[in-house]
């Protein structure tokens, strides 16, 4: 493993079933989210960014009947298949944070 992925995070990762729509370069809807926590969320697709850029996201939770919108910033990108991305959220205001600890804590327990 390299150094990246042996360092301990700051908040686990959640496997879920949740989908994100997100805006960048392009408009890319209902896009399965790898993984998720509160620090940001791992996105596969058919297309990516590039490390640095901004994008809008709108994070689907239909266990919970709710959703959320954050902006991020793209830490990592893999443009080989299968074809997925890093997000850190860069602002999650109160509410959505909640929602999201909401739907973690739902996930968690499973």
């Amino acid at each position: 493993m390299s150094d990246n992925t042996t360092k301990t995070r700051q908040y686990p990762r959640i496997h879920t079933e949740a989908t994100v729509d997100f805006t960048g370069s392009d408009v890319l809807l209902y896009h399965r989210i790898e993984n998720i926590s509160l620090g940001g969320i791992c996105i596969q697709a058919a297309s990516v960014e590039e490390v640095g850029t901004i994008v809008e996201l709108t994070i689907n939770f239909p266990e919970i009947g709710k959703s959320i919108e954050v902006k991020g910033e793209v830490v990592w990108a893999n443009h080989e298949n299968p074809k997925d991305m890093g997000v850190r959220f860069i602002e999650l205001d109160e509410k959505n944070r909640d929602t999201l600890v909401e739907y973690l804590n739902l996930r968690h327990d499973d």
